[in-house]
């Protein structure tokens, strides 16, 4: 018998099937909330692979293995990237070997160790001896340990696969987009085990910090955890309330000052010592400024510090906010109302800012999220088949305001069915949930929690029983911990749930499809009355051409890599760039596979162009006055490889077609079109900002894109946070057929143009735009007659875009720069002055000239400008 199974069983349990956690020496409680001192465990890490089952201790190692650099925290799959032994496109599989990290240190006397996350069956070792055995990588679990002076601390991952092979349990439905169904058994992310929607890149290694706890160290900052939370004064709101807890690993002092500080205003208060590791105190903020999602308001962050002694301690940032499930008395209705205001949430899932690592840095979340932010998004859903992001994530949130609705971890599976194994699941979801509950209280993005991804949509779908839906772990145990933990937000026990059918979109939660998978109608965005859909509009995303030729994906039709970061369902015969085809055959009239093989330029740039014109016709309907829908997040902000996948930013960090036109559909001051049949068309006007605005609104009817058939001028002053609807015929002294639905003789237009601009500047920059085309045919319109010119201003390029006609879906390839404005429309004698960015950071003294093509898709050929 093995060293490690005689350490097993002497814990109790079989050999070869650990525990979820099982230690060898009396474990000291988990201090909750954030590690904001000095304590990771650093030194010389190495990392080295072997055969599954191969070496059962660390004495077994051969000596003169080769040993690898490891970055840690960090994953195998990042230590490989490191070394030059990883693929993006092809690899390797993970889960059949085990894989062994190494870390040599000195220090004597007691310390207890911390691994904030393991993934996933792992082993700890030290100085020979096994200390920690787990199978959950979301949990943080630590150990009491005595060092000997020269130490050497032993990780093993054990090779996955194998193990689970040996799991059986009974279940009432097996879901087909996981692979293998028996992840169940162990708590680790899906992230890799879903064909046709993720790379096959498995979670392994210490992916979150280790750390090593002195509680004699004279560091007054050493291993100090915040947990901080806030409030709003429960009389009249106005006032904050910031309570916070420092946990130390030795004896805590006997007080400390701290203050909350925003800008120059500093709040001061005391921490008293409530226990024998334990500072606490709580700190009112008077008239305390809210903080709110961007689109609506600034998003005000107070920045907490401890100082112990001449030393500051940074704790938080965190901000004050209510909010509230906004039923609204109508049955099946869901929202949110932030500090009382009901918002219309928009953005996008967000899948991995880095999959093979899972790297923790605000240098890793920083782009996505600000594309994010840039596309006027004010929500990101992180869904339960992804991985619970780290604190930066949640950082830059708050900073950005953006919104958070926060999947656990839990997806698609039968969590209930087996009594023995839901008692241990049970147990491991309560520490899960509660550690991070706990962890993430200070930030005021987090907005929604939600119990998990697809489990009741699964029942339902793989046809159980009613009363086999729903499942006591999102009934019960996770509202429980929330309750206790963080009140402050939202709870949904499943998305989608609720109606007769959980996914049903006009009873609360959704996932909708009708508009896409489903090859609804766009008027079925209408017709299904949906409320609030945690995702919606997946499409395969066609990235610029400059991304396509970096990575050599060119050609749609004849290279096979195409077709493979083309996402699928699984076990569907139809991928979505079938779906894609279908709206480019019923709104564009044309031809696709035809038009791929014939002209597949052509066909690239009409699909962009769909999938903008899809996202705004949806948008706009889920926006209007008196839309029922109150949030729609699209699925998903990013692509994880090059080619046509459902992120509306490719895996290069730059913008699709589809970015562009939430960006220019989601403005805080918006207007919008809708086709209202023989009523005409209707006109919105959003203004979501907490400041009134006077604006001007124009409305252009155009014939061959370029005579007025007809026009009218309206100003309108706008309340803080109002919106109004308005008729185009009331617009009008006579009858004019604006949607063609009476059709009297041939159309007197083919475009109408309606145009936003704040009060005093109708001749600049337009605050918003929207078009109507009674023809949506891709050869319907005129040729534009585009020109193009460049100048360099202030060390910064311009590109300047006129036209004769209306130019539909402009947009731009730059040989070297990234415009900041893309895929939008022109109208007739209007020009648009846009921003260039070098991705390299170059100025334009030192960068190239820009140089390159504007193109409409309506245009025969296309106006060049530059060098």
């Amino acid at each position: 018998m093995s060293a490690r199974d005689a350490a097993q069983l002497a814990q109790g349990q079989s050999a070869g099937t650990p525990a979820a956690t099982t230690t060898t020496a009396s474990c000291p409680a988990i201090a909750p909330g954030v590690a904001v001192g000095p304590c990771e465990l650093a030194g010389d890490w190495r990392w080295l692979e072997t055969l599954a089952g191969a070496v059962q201790t660390p004495a077994e190692l051969a000596p003169d293995a080769a040993w690898l650099p490891a970055p840690v925290p960090g994953t195998v799959a990042a230590a490989m990237r490191a070394a030059g032994r990883w693929d993006d496109s092809a690899p390797p599989p993970l889960h059949r070997h085990d894989y062994w990290y190494r870390v040599r240190f000195a220090g004597s006397g007691a310390r207890t160790l911390r691994c904030n996350g393991l993934a996933t069956l792992a082993e700890v070792w030290l100085n020979g001896v096994l200390v920690l055995t787990t199978r959950h990588m979301f949990a943080a679990h630590q150990v009491a340990v005595q060092l000997a002076g020269d130490n050497t601390l032993h990780l093993c991952f054990r090779a996955l696969h194998p193990w689970l092979r040996g799991q059986r349990g009974q279940v009432r439905w097996k879901p087909r987009m996981i692979v293998p169904p028996a992840l169940r058994a162990v708590r680790t992310t899906l992230l890799g085990h879903m064909p046709g929607w993720c790379p096959p890149v498995h979670a392994v290694g210490p992916w979150r910090s280790i750390e090593l706890l002195d509680p004699a160290s004279a560091d007054p900052l050493h291993g100090v955890r915040a947990e901080v939370s806030t409030q709003l004064d429960g009389t009249d709101g106005t006032d904050g309330i910031i309570t916070l807890t420092l946990h130390f690993p030795g004896p805590a002092p006997a007080q400390a000052r701290w203050l909350a500080a925003q800008g120059d205003d500093e709040v001061w208060g005391s921490l008293a010592r409530t226990g024998t590791h334990v500072l606490a105190g709580t700190l009112r903020v008077p008239h305390a400024r809210r903080w709110w999602p961007h689109t609506h308001g600034d998003p005000v962050l107070y920045r907490v510090e401890a100082h112990l002694g001449t030393q500051a301690l940074h704790c938080a940032q965190v901000g004050f906010r209510t909010v509230e499930e906004d039923r609204d008395g109508e049955p099946g209705a869901f929202a949110l109302r932030i500090n009382g205001e009901r918002i219309f949430c928009r953005g996008a899932c967000v899948s991995s800012h880095d999959l093979p690592g899972l790297a923790d840095s605000d240098e890793a979340v920083a782009r996505w999220l600000r594309l994010a932010r840039g596309a006027g998004m004010n929500m990101v859903r992180v869904s339960g088949v992804t991985c619970y992001p780290g604190e930066a994530f949640y950082r830059c949130c708050d900073a950005l305001g953006l919104m958070v609705w926060q999947d656990f971890m839990f997806a698609n599976f039968d969590y209930g069915a087996d009594p023995h194994a839901a008692r241990g699941l049970m147990d491991d979801a309560a520490r899960e949930v509660g550690q991070w509950l706990q962890s993430t209280r200070a930030h005021p993005a987090i907005a929604v929690l939600c119990g998990g991804s697809e489990a009741e949509q699964q029942a339902a779908m793989l046809g159980t029983p009613r009363g086999d839906w729903r499942q006591p772990l999102f009934d019960e145990l996770i509202p429980g911990l929330v309750a206790r933990h963080r009140a402050d937000a939202v709870y949904v026990r499943n998305s989608p749930s609720e109606g007769a059918w959980p996914f049903q979109p006009d009873t609360g939660i959704t996932h909708y499809y009708g508009v896409g998978a489903y090859q609804r109608p766009l008027a079925d965005a209408r017709l299904a009355r949906v409320r609030f859909a945690a995702e919606c509009l997946a499409f395969a995303n066609v990235p610029c051409a400059r991304t396509l030729r970096e990575h050599g994906l060119t050609q749609p039709l004849h290279d096979p890599r195409w077709k493979a970061r083309v996402p699928r369902d699984a076990g569907a015969a139809w991928d979505f760039e079938d779906i894609r085809d279908f709206y480019l055959r019923a709104l564009y009239q044309v031809d696709p596979p035809r038009l791929r093989y014939e002209r597949p330029a052509r066909y690239l740039a009409l699909s962009r162009a769909v999938v903008a014109e899809v996202m705004t016709d949806v948008f706009s309907e889920w926006r209007r006055v008196g839309s029922t829908c109150a949030g729609a997040l699209v699925w998903q902000l990013q692509d994880l490889l090059p080619g046509a996948g459902w992120g509306i930013v490719d895996a290069c960090g730059r913008p699709k077609s589809a970015w562009h036109a939430l960006r220019a559909v989601s403005q805080p001051v918006q207007v919008l079109l809708t086709d209202e049949g023989l009523n005409g068309l209707h006109v919105h006007v959003i203004n979501e900002t907490a400041q009134p605005r006077t604006v001007l609104l124009t409305l252009r009817c155009l014939r061959d894109g370029e005579a007025v058939a007809a026009q009218a001028r309206q100003e309108l002053a706008l309340r803080p946070r109002e919106s109004c609807r308005i008729a185009a015929a009331a617009m009008l002294d006579h009858f004019f057929d604006f949607t063609y639905a009476y059709r009297f003789g041939p159309p007197a237009h083919d475009v109408v143009l309606a145009t936003l601009h704040a009060e005093g500047d109708s001749g600049g920059v337009p605050l918003s735009q929207a078009v109507y085309l009674p023809d949506r045919g891709a050869g319907a319109l005129a040729a534009p007659e585009l020109q193009g010119s460049v100048e360099c201003v202030q060390g910064q390029w311009w590109l300047r875009i006129g036209t004769r006609r209306f130019a539909r879906w402009v947009h731009i390839e730059d040989h070297a720069y990234l415009p900041e404005q893309d895929w939008f429309h022109l109208g007739p004698g209007e020009t648009r002055r846009i921003r260039l960015m070098h991705e390299s950071g170059p100025d334009a003294a030192t960068g190239p000239i820009p140089s390159g093509e504007i193109y409409a898709i309506n245009a025969e050929r296309p106006a060049s400008y530059g060098a």
